[in-house]
């Protein structure tokens, strides 16, 4: 079992201006729960006890929030708001923390590699916060990958189908079925122009990585926007081996931008307000 989620949370969240000014944009909560306590918990139902960050500048926030506040916790003890701090006590005691800071915005693939020492030699997951995923019908996102995983023992992304000129925010793949909803990737192109992508399938912020992945990208050179690419890393390891693509159950929000934030909140208000 998959022991160590690691958690990119480094970037600027310059989408959110002026409020990730002073609050990490994996803070923004939905109703009640910052974007990261959904990762922590998804992370968790996938049998991952270890949650790895890489932040940076500003990110401190993020190790106060699985932090006790003794402050406050003795302010609301015995009172009714003390039950509101359950679901956050519960992964403070289901799950262990660790931070190492990203002292250079370089992209993903070396916020990645900045994580090797928090991760070990073994395989790991990778969750981006602001990419949001809920199943209602089952298991989440990670779990589901989880299952791939152990079936096929490589590396596995997360995809989408996405259509018209959107493609071109993502990393794009292209492969052949090897099953319902997995297929083995042959080709991975970050960001390409809409006539360019090799198929409509996009890669989410959902990986499950096996640690060669670190000697890759250590040797792999800056791509587009002069960062360093998981999506070019991950090629050169299909190359050489194999990474499978999964086409996950569920649905996914994309919270670094304002439209799927807002779709979010609405969203998860209806699930809260269908309990009552």
């Amino acid at each position: 079992m998959i022991q160590t989620c690691l958690f990119p949370a480094a970037g600027y969240g310059t989408r959110f201006l002026p409020a990730t000014k002073a609050l990490p944009k994996e803070m923004l909560p939905i109703l009640t729960k910052p974007l990261i306590h959904y990762g922590v918990e998804e992370a968790l139902e996938a049998g991952m006890t270890n949650m790895a960050f890489v932040t940076g500048r500003g990110k401190r926030a993020l190790e106060d929030y699985f932090d006790i506040s003794y402050e406050l916790e003795h302010q609301i003890s015995g009172t009714s708001k003390e039950g509101l701090l359950k679901d956050i006590r519960e992964l403070m005691d289901a799950c262990k923390f660790s931070f190492t800071r990203q002292t250079k915005m370089l992209g993903l693939g070396n916020a990645i590699h900045t994580g090797q020492n928090l991760v070990s030699n073994e395989p790991f997951g990778v969750i981006l916060a602001d990419d949001l995923c809920i199943n209602e019908n089952g298991d989440g996102i990670m779990k589901q990958m989880m299952k791939v995983f152990e079936k096929y023992r490589c590396s596995v992304v997360a995809v989408m189908e996405v259509n018209g000129d959107e493609i071109s925010n993502y990393g794009v793949i292209s492969g052949r079925n090897i099953e319902d909803d997995v297929l083995i990737v042959n080709n991975m192109v970050e960001k390409p122009a809409k006539e360019d992508a090799p198929s409509n399938l996009a890669i989410i912020g959902r990986y499950i990585l096996t640690p060669d992945i670190f000697n890759i990208l250590s040797q792999t050179e800056p791509g587009k926007n002069g960062e360093i690419q998981i999506t070019d890393a991950l090629m050169k390891q299909a190359s050489d081996g194999i990474v499978l693509a999964y086409k996950f159950k569920g649905r996914r929000f994309d919270c670094g931008s304002l439209a799927g934030f807002v779709e979010a909140t609405n969203y998860f208000y209806g699930l809260e307000n269908a309990k009552k």
